[in-house]
């Protein structure tokens, strides 16, 4: 048996997800750990179900059995004597992709394995595109802010943007992820798209809205797709359609997951894609029908050279 290990925000999980279906595919006896990957954060819930996905379910004894945690005395003290015979494999420190993880048989899965290696030949990824995107039309046509979000996507030279704030500024994350997606960055793939797409509209997602509204709010080619704390609703806040809100009536267990799973989508319908050095957008672009720009960070994290995670489309600046 193989269990991965769920966790992460949406789109770390759909890493792991798409891993699971590659080695569903390769006849593997796997399962999912939905407990001990949220067990440390408490502001993450297992989300893949907001998105219609389904997946075996490890039991509490099948991950002790497997990560040999057994906490009775006699365990304890063998462990003591002999070691832990534990099948815990871990994605390389690099976080590159690791041919080996295909290969296993029995092990317990630990890491966030960001590639699209993991998934698999073409047909592999075009059919786990086709499943991930089955909830896309009933999602986005929920609510009239969704239609008219989606509807200018459509019908404009759209460009899904993401700037991600919050956490990466924190003391213990900036280090690994700040620094990366600068102004200098945005001013580069703004211009790179306008070159090519002089009607282009950019699309801002982010988790500081506001701070985006400061630092864009002067453009007329920028649109606001602002998804607010609150959960009463999906409401078009602005006459002028420039700022929309995305809010959490669209919600799981008391979480924003099916918010999150309605911004992919909205990212998803974009034509372009300008990305941050983040999972989220990386899935935005990566569900996207449409083939256009797709724009990354040259560098993904200060202190990991990871080229696997990207593809063969991305341009990098």
């Amino acid at each position: 048996m193989i269990i991965i290990k769920l966790q992460g925000g949406l789109g770390n999980q759909l890493f792991l997800y798409g891993l699971y279906k590659n080695l569903k595919h390769l006849k593997r006896d796997v399962k999912m750990d939905i407990e001990s990957g949220f067990e440390e954060d408490k502001l993450r819930v297992p989300c893949l179900k907001s998105m219609g996905l389904d997946y075996e379910v490890a039991t509490r004894d099948e991950i002790v059995a497997i990560r040999d945690s057994y906490m009775d005395i006699f365990s304890r003290i063998r462990r003591k004597i002999t070691g832990r015979k534990t099948f815990d494999y871990y994605e390389p420190e690099d976080g590159n992709f690791d041919p080996r993880v295909l290969e296993q048989t029995h092990a317990y899965l630990d890491g966030y394995f960001q590639s699209e290696k993991y998934f698999g030949d073409s047909d592999d990824c075009i059919k786990l595109r086709d499943e991930l995107l089955k909830e896309k039309v009933r999602i986005l046509d929920s609510s009239d802010a969704l239609k008219d979000l989606y509807k200018m996507m459509r019908d404009s030279s759209s460009v899904s943007l993401h700037i991600r704030r919050g956490d990466y500024l924190t003391p213990g994350i900036m280090e690994t992820y700040g620094g990366i997606c600068t102004d200098e960055y945005y001013y580069r793939a703004i211009n790179k798209v306008k070159d090519e797409y002089p009607d282009a509209k950019f699309f801002i997602f982010s988790n500081d809205i506001d701070w985006c509204k400061e630092k864009y709010g002067s453009r007329d080619d920028v649109i606001f797709v602002d998804s607010c704390d609150e959960h009463e609703g999906l409401t078009n806040v602005s006459d002028d359609q420039d700022d929309i809100q995305v809010q959490g009536d669209i919600k799981e267990h008391g979480n924003n997951s099916l918010r999150d799973a309605a911004e992919l989508y909205l990212m998803s319908a974009c034509k372009h894609h300008i990305l941050a050095n983040s999972s989220f957008s990386w899935w935005g672009a990566w569900l996207s029908d449409h083939e256009g720009m797709t724009i990354a960070p040259s560098k993904w994290l200060n202190n990991k050279n990871m080229t696997d995670i990207y593809t063969k489309d991305m341009l990098l600046i």
